[in-house]
C-alpha cells in the first residue's frame, strides 16, 4: 500500500480525469470548511478543526468516496438526497460515470461540522 505525505502526493498517483473530480471534491470541501487543515490520515486527504476529523475522502477506480457521512437523523432533507449515494451508514459513494454532486457534498460537510463543532462554518 502507497503511503502518502501530502494531498498533492495523493491526486498525483490517480490518472488524470480522476484526478479532476478528486480535485472538485478537495476544493468543494476547502470552501464549505476554509478553516481545516488539510492533511492525510488512513492514506487519504482528511479535513480537522481544533485537531479533530471533520471529513476524509478518497479516490477508487469507479467512484469517490466520502467519510463519515452525517447522522440520517439530523437534516431529513439532506438524507433523502444522500440516500442514493449512501453505501454504509458512514460513506457516501459518488460513481465516476455520472455528475458529482459538489452543492450535496458541501451541505454533508457543513452538516458534520454543525455536529461535531455546534457550528455550520462558511
Amino acid at each position: 500500500m502507497t503511503k502518502f505525505g501530502s494531498v498533492e502526493e495523493y491526486l498525483a498517483s490517480f490518472p488524470a480525469d480522476v484526478r479532476r473530480v478528486l480535485e472538485e471534491v478537495r476544493e468543494t470541501i476547502r470552501a464549505a470548511a476554509p478553516d481545516a487543515t488539510e492533511t492525510i490520515a488512513y492514506d487519504m486527504p482528511t479535513y480537522r478543526l481544533e485537531g479533530r476529523t471533520l471529513v476524509h475522502f478518497a479516490g477508487w477506480k469507479r467512484y469517490v468516496s466520502v467519510y463519515p457521512l452525517p447522522d440520517p437523523a439530523a437534516d431529513a432533507g439532506l438524507e433523502a438526497d444522500l440516500a442514493a449515494y449512501r453505501a454504509t451508514r458512514g460513506t457516501g459513494r459518488f460513481p465516476l460515470d455520472r455528475p458529482l454532486p459538489l452543492e450535496m457534498i458541501a451541505r454533508v460537510v457543513r452538516a458534520l461540522r454543525a455536529e461535531r463543532f455546534g457550528d455550520a462554518g462558511v
